[in-house]
């Protein structure tokens, strides 16, 4: 234990020229895996940054093109969303009993706001459950 010690006191004050520091935690061996250090880098990364994806191409359109969700009641041009039509409202909601957000189903603020009150009032009268048994 005490030769340890006293092999490590000259790297502490100056660098030796028998071990190569790589960091100020070269010799402990505790965060020796941990993927900080100085030196080069062994694997390259592909161009793009981290979540590039594959054939992106200059325009960034390629195999995985996403298009932008359009309001269903807008296209429709439906201003009242009835509570009694549990077909439609159940389209809007998770198989566990959740309302969908608007982010994954499209519909505009306006209409994600009526169709909110819609299953909700369809929940107080037992036409929705609020939940799925399990």
């Amino acid at each position: 234990m005490s030769d340890e010690i006293q092999a490590r006191a000259p790297e502490a004050g100056a660098p030796s020229t028998s071990q190569s520091t790589s960091g100020p935690d070269s010799g402990s061996g505790a965060g020796s895996g941990s993927g900080h250090s100085s030196g080069p880098r062994t694997g390259a990364r592909p161009p793009g940054g981290p979540g590039a994806r594959p054939s992106g191409g200059a325009g960034g359109r390629g195999k995985f093109f996403r298009r932008k969700k359009v309001c269903k009641f807008c296209t429709e041009k439906i201003d009242a969303i009835p509570y009694r039509d549990v077909r439609l409202l159940q389209g809007f909601v998770a198989e566990r009993g959740k309302i969908v957000p608007r982010r994954l189903t499209g519909v505009c603020t306006t209409h994600q706001r009526r169709l909110t009150r819609a299953i909700k009032q369809a929940r107080n009268i037992a036409l929705l459950p609020f939940a799925t048994r399990h």
